[in-house]
């Protein structure tokens, strides 16, 4: 049975003006600590990211930040992560941050989380992965979101043989039991498997 040991948390560099999500995140940063469960995330200071980031660190928890050199001022890189991996595009740093997660959690955020968050849905839509994703729909933040899929459902854009899956909970204490559950009833083998090279460029 696979332990979960790992979640890529995508979120915003901004705060909102939503305080149940800078609340969320640091409900989350501590869960991920108590349970030994490292966070990987985009490596900035501000915002919901360095709300995370903080609260998983102060909880004695294990952080990995992987930033863009382009990204290491806009974000603030925050200076005393677990880990801190520097790349040289976008690119590698989602394909980094893809290889280094077991499972991928999207907290409110911007466009940027949105476009992170989509591409995770593609690559396991093209079964490129089987990684669970998961929507952290605090608030109804991904309402919107939710219904367009469905949308796309009843106007045939997502067909049934290549349906798009995600996990959604409302709360932010369930998303790690709820991943937890995802990724033990899943082989090992088909949560190491990589996506192609072709699909880091959409």
């Amino acid at each position: 049975m696979a332990v979960l040991s790992s979640i890529c948390v995508y979120c915003g560099s901004g705060l909102g003006t939503n305080p149940a999500h800078a609340e969320a995140a640091r409900i989350l940063g501590r869960a991920m600590a108590k349970a030994g469960v490292r966070l990987i995330y985009g490596g900035g200071s501000i915002g919901l990211m360095g709300i995370i980031a903080r609260a998983t660190l102060d909880a004695g928890g294990q952080v990995t930040g992987i930033i863009p050199r382009f990204l290491e001022r806009r974000e603030v890189l925050m200076e005393d992560l677990t880990e801190t991996i520097v790349t040289e595009d976008m690119h590698e740093r989602k394909m980094l941050m893809y290889e280094r997660a077991e499972a991928f959690v999207a907290l409110p955020g911007g466009v940027g989380t949105l476009e992170e968050l989509v591409e995770q849905m593609t690559w396991a839509q093209l079964g490129q992965h089987e990684k669970p994703v998961l929507l952290a729909n605090i608030d109804g933040f991904w309402d919107a979101f939710i219904r367009l899929l469905d949308q796309m459902r009843e106007q045939d854009y997502i067909r049934s043989e290549f349906e798009v899956s995600c996990l959604v909970v409302e709360r932010a204490e369930d998303i790690l039991p709820m991943l937890q559950r995802a990724v033990a009833e899943r082989p090992q083998a088909e949560l190491d498997k990589a996506p192609e090279e072709p699909l880091t460029r959409m």
